[in-house]
């Protein structure tokens, strides 16, 4: 058997009515996938965000009529927002659940951390090897701005240490802080769907939760900490400057991402005003930034 496939560029945010008109001409599934590799980073409550460039990909059946299909999508007002690429391609009957996972291998980060997918076998079964599958949002190490944070996790000495995780998402980085010998690690996001994600990966991991204190930022009471990790973004990592240097004893290390490289150099100047700044680390376009907080 066989099926059919529209593909496209659409930039419009209103994905959703897109996706219903799709349906009504016969699609069997629409999926979206963003086509700039931005984050989806802290959504609100019940809120399920969009990118704003769509690559489009409509499901038919093979015998639909795609003149039919083109003049309609091309008479809507829906073709003013399509770009350059509109393909059709024909889709082989397979395994598909065994192609998407062929697609996702074990990663490592550093010299340690290994982010290894449920299905497969673990290249390094000594190293620290975090079980992780890939979802639709919070994070899997795939994302420059998680693999720097990663990076720095592995280059560190966290033994005995207090971790705060700030914006924990998946809980990808409380779980590496941990897994590297951390005493406590207080993870914090205010989006509840990153809370039941995070409870799910430490039990995937059979991490001890008497380690581990997770909740919205108001259900926490944050310490003064050694080490405090912020991949958010640029924007929230300014307005929060002040708490987040607070949050930090001294002595105590700071690690910030989910910035462009072009917004670094701002916040490196702003977290100096308590921190000594070490030079930026950039990784696709994104950066990391790091320092110690000043007595």
């Amino acid at each position: 058997m066989a099926w059919i496939q529209l593909k496209f560029d659409y930039k419009n945010p209103d994905a959703d009515s897109l996706s219903d008109y799709l349906m009504e001409l016969g699609a069997l599934a629409v999926t979206f996938l963003d086509a700039e590799d931005k984050p989806i980073l802290e959504p609100k409550p019940g809120e399920t965000p969009l990118w704003e460039h769509l690559v489009v990909l409509a499901l038919f059946e093979a015998d639909i009529d795609t003149n039919s299909i083109d003049t309609a999508i091309q008479s809507h007002q829906f073709a003013q927002h399509i770009g350059d690429q509109y393909e059709w391609e024909i889709i082989r009957d397979q395994d598909w659940e065994r192609s998407w996972m062929d697609n996702f291998k074990p990663m490592q980060f550093g010299q340690r951390v290994w982010i290894v997918p449920s299905w497969c076998e673990a290249p390094e079964p000594d190293a620290v090897n975090i079980k992780l599958d890939p979802g639709l949002a919070f994070g899997t190490g795939t994302h420059a701005t998680t693999a720097l944070c990663l990076q720095w996790l592995d280059g560190s000495d966290l033994t005995g240490k207090t971790v705060i995780d700030y914006g924990c998402g998946s809980g990808i980085l409380a779980i590496a802080a941990l897994l590297l010998g951390a005493e406590k690690v207080y993870a914090v996001d205010i989006d509840p769907q990153a809370i039941e994600a995070t409870k799910q990966n430490l039990q995937r991991n059979g991490i001890n939760s008497n380690r581990l204190v997770l909740g919205l930022p108001e259900q926490v009471e944050l310490p003064q900490t050694d080490i405090l990790v912020a991949n958010i973004l640029a924007e929230p990592l300014r307005q929060l400057a002040e708490s987040i240097a607070n949050s930090v004893q001294v002595g105590g290390n700071l690690v910030l991402s989910g910035l462009l490289e072009t917004q670094a150099a701002e916040l490196n100047s702003l977290y100096s005003q308590w921190f000594e700044m070490d030079d930026a680390k950039v990784q696709e376009d994104w950066a990391r930034l790091s320092g110690t907080k000043k007595s």
